[in-house]
């Protein structure tokens, strides 16, 4: 019997070693696979945090390159001013010559800075005065009653670079 014993013994404990075994075998495949879903996840979320780096890098790059020249357009403001100041000047010698000269000067510098993205803001006598678009310098009384609250002159051109405001348009309005 003793043999009929540990026979059965052994089987339970063969038995036993073998349910351990694929059961470890099983945690095994399963650490497995969790760790491949744990590198997924980590790589998943590296990725899309290099995508996000490179979409703000781009976007960074970009605006950049837009008012890189803005530095450059706002010393340059106050010389376009000068030009407009003394070509009415000239406009009251009446010399034709030297005023076509100026003329053609001041319209090569207005298209090269055109095409750069500089523009100027268009501001209409009479119009209605905008906060977010216009400076006021100074009110006066209005000549009218309709030009209460509107622009009456401008002092100084406002102007743009590509989307953005580098200069206010400076107005006088009406009271």
């Amino acid at each position: 019997m003793s043999t009929k014993k540990d026979s059965k013994k052994e089987k339970e404990v063969l038995d036993k070693e073998a349910t351990q075994q694929e059961t470890k075998e099983i945690s095994i495949e399963e650490q497995l696979k969790l760790e491949v879903n744990q590198e997924k996840d980590k790589f998943l979320r590296l990725f899309a945090e290099f995508e996000n780096y490179k979409k703000r890098t781009s976007k960074e790059r970009i605006e950049l390159f837009k008012t890189a020249n803005e530095d450059l357009m706002t010393v340059l403001l106050p010389i376009l001013d000068d030009f407009d100041r003394g070509l009415n000047e000239i406009k009251k010698a009446k010399d034709k010559e030297l005023l076509k000269g100026m003329e053609l000067i001041k319209n090569k510098l207005n298209n090269t800075l055109t095409q750069k993205g500089l523009c100027p803001i268009k501001v209409e006598h009479g119009e209605v005065f905008d906060v977010e678009l216009h400076e006021a310098i100074t009110q006066i009384p209005a000549p009218t009653e309709d030009l209460k609250g509107k622009i009456i002159d401008v002092v100084e051109q406002g102007y743009k670079l590509g989307d953005k405001i580098i200069r206010y348009p400076k107005v006088v309005i009406g009271q």
